[in-house]
Parts: C-alpha cells; structure tokens; sequence
C-alpha cells in the first residue's frame, strides 16, 4: 500500500521518473481519491502552465482528482477571491504561489482552519519556514520551490562577466513583498558586493507590466547613459526590459540576465538580447507539490521545504536537449 511508503521513498522515484522527462510515479494502490487544489500566481504565464502540467501529471499517477483555478493576473484581490471559492469547494489540499507573503496568511488561515492541507508552490508566505510553532504564518506544511537566492547569486555572477566586472547595473522586479523574486534581488545584491567596480542603481518595481518595464530602462537610459547591465528578476521584468532596451537602440549594450524561460528566449538568447537565463523547474514543482500533499494526505511524514533545481541557459548550450527541455511551453 502506498501509505506505508515514506515520502523520500516517493520523491525518489518521483525524481528518477523527472530526470527522464516522463514525470511518472508508481502507481497508487489507496482507495480513497483526494481532490487537490493548485492555485497559481496567474494563469496566462507559461511557468505555471507548466506547473499544471507537472502537477496534474502526479495527480494522474496517484489516481487523485486535481483542481486547477487562478486569476489572469498576478494580483493580491484578484488571487483571494480565488482562494475563497476554492475554499467553498473544500478540496483536501491546497498548492498556492501566494502573490504576497504578508497579505495571503489570513486568506489562507480560512483553508487552514477548514482542515485542508496547504502547500506554497514557488513562492510563499510569512518567512517560507513552516510548521515550527512559531508566528502566524507556519501552518503550511511544506514549501516547493527552486533556491532563488542561489538563482540571483548565478544571475550577478553572469552579468558581472558580461560587462567586464566594471559598470552600472539595476534589478527589474515586480513589487516589494513577493518572495520569490525578494529572494532573487538579495542574492543579486549579495553576490554583486564582490564585484567592487560594478555600481548597484536602485531597483525599478514594474508590478509585474513587461510594458512598464520597458518604459523604466528606457528612463534609466536617460538618466544613466552609461548603464552597462539590468537583472530582470522574473519573466515579464526581462522580457520588457529587452524590449525597452531594443527600443533603445542598446541591444548588445546593455547587458541583460533573465529569470525564466519561456520559448521566446531561445531566440534572445542568440541573438544577443539575454546573456544568461536561469530557468526554473516548474513541472518538477507542481510534481513535488502535489507528492507532498498527497503524502501527508495519507498519513506521510513530508520535508517543510522541498528544494527544485534550475537549469542556466546561454546562447552557447540553448541547443543541448537536455537543457532545452527546461524551456516553459505555454
């Protein structure tokens, strides 16, 4: 019975069935099916689209029903309401990529205290540290995820290379208060201090609009002729900034890492638009997130935090499959 089986024992064949691509498990002999919930961060952008799939590829092997329900946009009031109606569902477990670690406790606090079992998918709230009886904000019981700060140290390290260890360089990001991308700044920001002739300019906040974006690297230009590199620190952070650069007329200039990676950056990459793109796994996430619940579902002990690799894209290995196939097909 697949009760009597240890979560490592589930994320280990779990990881071997990753690593080949297929994204298959053993199958499941539990009676019961578990209705399990994945709430994304929006659900027009391509990471989570391919968060879906990889969850509902577990959810499929475990034989469990999975629910999939997200706003069009990364909003915090349009992603509560959300949350409400699929509480009023009263699915077992929730997956959530909260759009703000500090605003989303109490909505989630509503699942928590219905008894359904929460899990933060590639972002979350409070500190990201759960279950230790402290604070308001420990009740998940696991969160999946890649190491964003690591993902921001390989992002600055890149640029920095890129633009010949002198220069000045800004973070794109979304909004203060996400902690994913929060991360990704910080460890940005940590690895640039031991760059001393690379010159940090304040961080330009988009909410998360590729059009705004767009419009700051161009205003920066303005002010900073000189501007040598930008960290776009998610997907519509660097994707505008490339656009705005373009516009510019900075391409090759001004040098950019990108954080995520969707189809399109394939052809960014090789034409010298991105320098690098740390990809994410987000199958592998949506995967592990729903063997996570799934696991304490049936009485499993599970991990309070679950890491997922990521994979660094240059125009140089873009081509290899083994690293194209971390590409997010929308």
């Amino acid at each position: 019975m697949i009760q009597r089986r240890s979560f490592l024992g589930l994320m280990g064949a779990a990881t071997a069935a990753a690593g080949t691509g297929s994204l298959v498990l053993p199958a499941a002999a539990e009676n019961k099916k578990h209705t399990i919930a994945l709430v994304p961060g929006l659900t027009t952008d391509a990471f989570y689209i391919t968060m879906h799939r990889g969850a509902d590829a577990a959810a499929e092997a475990l034989g469990q029903d999975l629910l999939f329900q997200g706003a069009s946009e990364w909003n915090v009031t349009l992603q509560v309401p959300v949350l409400d109606a699929v509480i009023a569902r009263k699915p077992d477990a929730i997956l959530i990529a909260p759009t703000d670690k500090v605003q989303l406790v109490e909505p989630l606090k509503k699942a928590n205290d219905a008894g359904i079992t929460v899990v933060c998918v590639d972002t979350f709230i409070g500190n990201g540290v759960f279950q230790t009886g402290a604070g308001d904000a420990d009740f998940p019981i696991s969160y999946v995820a890649s190491d964003n700060v690591l993902g921001g140290v390989m992002a600055a390290r890149a640029l920095a290379q890129s633009i010949g260890e002198k220069g000045k360089v800004y973070v794109s990001n979304v909004k203060p208060g996400v902690s994913t991308t929060d991360q990704r700044e910080e460890g940005f920001k940590q690895e640039m201090a031991n760059h001393p002739d690379i010159e940090v300019l304040e961080t330009q906040f988009n909410d998360d609009d590729a059009n705004k974006a767009a419009a700051q690297v161009q205003a920066v230009i303005g002010r900073v002729p000189d501007l040598a590199g930008v960290f776009g620190a998610n997907l519509f952070s660097a994707s505008g900034t490339a656009n705005g650069v373009k516009q510019a007329g900075k391409q090759g200039e001004v040098k950019i890492a990108a954080f995520d990676a969707p189809q399109s950056v394939v052809q960014e990459l090789k034409d010298g638009t991105f320098e690098i793109v740390i990809a994410q796994h987000p199958a592998e996430i949506g995967y592990f997130g729903v063997v996570a619940a799934y696991a304490h579902l049936t009485g499993n002990p599970v991990p309070t935090h679950i890491g997922t690799g990521f994979t660094v894209m240059t125009k140089d290995n873009i081509d290899d499959p083994n690293v194209s196939k971390y590409l997010y097909t929308g």
